[in-house]
């Protein structure tokens, strides 16, 4: 199946890239980050970062569907 993959702040300067369509057999959120974190030696761990599954945050347990769009992102400080 397909999904799209959109990187925001430091997972999109580590990668090199904003968004990427990505040809996955399917499982859930974790397992593909997992996937992405070998294609992309520099990820942080997924204890490290937070998913959004069609713009609403999600949990990492949550499965994929054909088409979705998952949004990736670092832990972000502010003040």
């Amino acid at each position: 199946m397909e999904v799209k993959v959109r990187y925001f702040a430091l997972f999109r300067e580590q990668t090199g890239i904003a968004t990427e369509s990505v040809d996955w057999p399917g499982g859930t959120a974790a397992e593909l980050f997992q996937d992405l974190a070998g294609k992309h030696a520099l990820l942080l761990p997924e204890a490290a970062a937070l998913v959004a599954i069609n713009d609403a945050m999600a949990g990492w347990e949550t499965v994929l569907c054909e088409g979705d769009e998952v949004l990736f992102f670092p832990p972000v400080a502010g003040g």
